[in-house]
């Protein structure tokens, strides 16, 4: 997949997430890692995208995962910031911290080099909502650009299986 159609892929995702949650009347914010604040930004080339996007987190430094989005201290102690379960602390942080019907995160390693032992291409995205918290494992290829553009659209893609479901009024 080239850039322009990663581009595509992950605006396709953004704008049919931020329809969807427009129809629902509900919210959602971000809290990102290795993907830097390109899935916010993402979000926001969407065309009303403020009715439904509070904003986000970008929590590249390992301690501001647990001092911004609420990550306990001793989980990122013992498994380090590329973990699942890290991944669901950081969606459900930045669902309270932002005060959103959703979160949604990401955590992994982009590369070069792999990261505290864990692989280049290892990604967790991971969404917080109202009927609880999922985490996907993502085992990607390329290079940089590649491997966090396919983790803003699988973060998108998770988040739109959770809110196709019919609205909960």
């Amino acid at each position: 997949m080239g850039v322009r159609e990663a581009e595509g892929s992950m605006g396709a995702a953004a704008a049919g997430v931020v329809h969807r949650l427009a129809e629902r009347q509900e919210t959602f914010a971000t809290v990102e890692s290795l993907t830097g604040g390109l899935l916010a930004a993402t979000i926001v080339e969407i065309a009303g995208a403020s009715a439904v996007y509070r904003g986000g987190l970008v929590v590249y430094a390992t301690e501001l995962k647990e001092q911004l989005a609420d990550v306990p201290k001793e989980l990122l102690a013992e498994r380090g910031p590329v973990d699942a379960d890290v991944a669901a602390a950081l969606a459900e942080g930045g669902r309270r911290r932002c005060g959103a019907d959703w979160g949604v995160a990401t955590t992994g390693v982009a590369g070069p080099e792999p990261q505290d032992g864990k692989p280049v291409g290892l990604v967790f995205v991971a969404v917080a909502g109202p009927d609880g918290t999922e985490v996907r494992q993502l085992d990607l290829d390329g290079g940089r650009d590649r491997i966090r553009g396919a983790a803003v659209t699988e973060a998108l893609r998770l988040v739109a299986e959770h809110i196709q479901a019919p609205d909960p009024t």
